[in-house]
């Protein structure tokens, strides 16, 4: 899950809940600038579900050695490196299963949600931490991961609708959308303070690449520049989970405000326009 920080309380972002705001951005990625990749009904599916295998963990949270709900936190941006905080082959068998679940209903999906995991696992993380053996473990995952993208690709390579969308340039391009959509999400989802930018460079329509500028603005509004979306603003809300810090004294007593929480929504708006 996702977690944002008040005074007293936590607001929690289940992962699901965060993929369906990704693929909310990814519905309105269509302009006179730029277009959603193809074939775009599978890579949708790939952004606004990449994150179906959470589901059973979120609904049973757990605390970091600190006593924080063990979540993404504006902290990690940038770069995953909470692995201590993690049971290492628990979190790599949710990050398996991701592209298990998306495999039984749309194999294209799984590849590049497949893509995503390898990414994150290796490029974003800091693995300086692992024991050896975790290491070892952290390694046959991956190329497991990797062997799987190539049989799924195998399976597909019959199929008309979507044989012409296996090569390297549109599986790397609808990869690099799912990545900018899942980080437009995040740093909405943790209310990130700092400017930063979207995972890879984008493809116009005119095949230039260019990557996309995220500025915090007041009041939960942010620019993104230059601008991807459908519409001048897009107002989209987040359900977030109301958590109070003093159930954090122990584990139980979170599970039970998580499960009997409060659903706060949050009103985010996106826009082109300069300040």
């Amino acid at each position: 899950m996702i977690r944002l920080e008040e005074t007293d309380h936590w607001l929690l972002l289940p992962h699901q809940t965060h993929a369906a705001l990704a693929g909310e951005f990814a519905r309105h990625w269509k302009n006179e600038l730029f277009s959603p990749p193809d074939p775009f009904a599978h890579v949708l599916d790939a952004v606004s579900r990449h994150d179906d295998s959470w589901a059973e963990r979120d609904n049973n949270p757990e605390l970091t050695p600190d006593g924080h709900p063990s979540a993404f936190s504006r902290e990690l941006v940038g770069s995953y490196d909470a692995f201590e905080d993690i049971d290492l082959d628990a979190y790599l068998q949710v990050r398996g299963q991701a592209t298990e679940r998306a495999a039984i209903r749309d194999p294209y999906s799984a590849i590049l949600i497949s893509m995503h995991t390898v990414n994150l696992l290796t490029e974003q993380a800091d693995l300086s931490g692992l024991s050896e053996t975790d290491r070892a473990l952290h390694a046959g995952f991956i190329e497991g991961q990797r062997q799987r993208q190539r049989e799924l690709k195998a399976d597909l390579a019959s199929r008309p609708d979507l044989a012409p969308f296996l090569d390297e340039a549109h599986l790397q391009r609808a990869f690099e959308f799912l990545q900018a959509c899942d980080s437009l999400s995040l740093l909405a989802g943790v209310d990130f303070p700092e400017p930063s930018a979207l995972r890879h460079a984008q493809v116009t329509r005119s095949g230039e690449k260019m990557i996309i500028q995220f500025m915090p603005l007041r009041g939960d509004r942010y620019r993104l520049t230059p601008w991807p979306l459908d519409e001048p603003e897009v107002m989209l809300e987040i359900p977030y989970r109301r958590v109070p810090k003093s159930a954090c004294a122990s584990l139980e007593t979170f599970r039970q405000a998580y499960a009997a929480a409060e659903t706060v929504l949050r009103t985010i708006t996106l826009t082109g326009e300069p300040v």
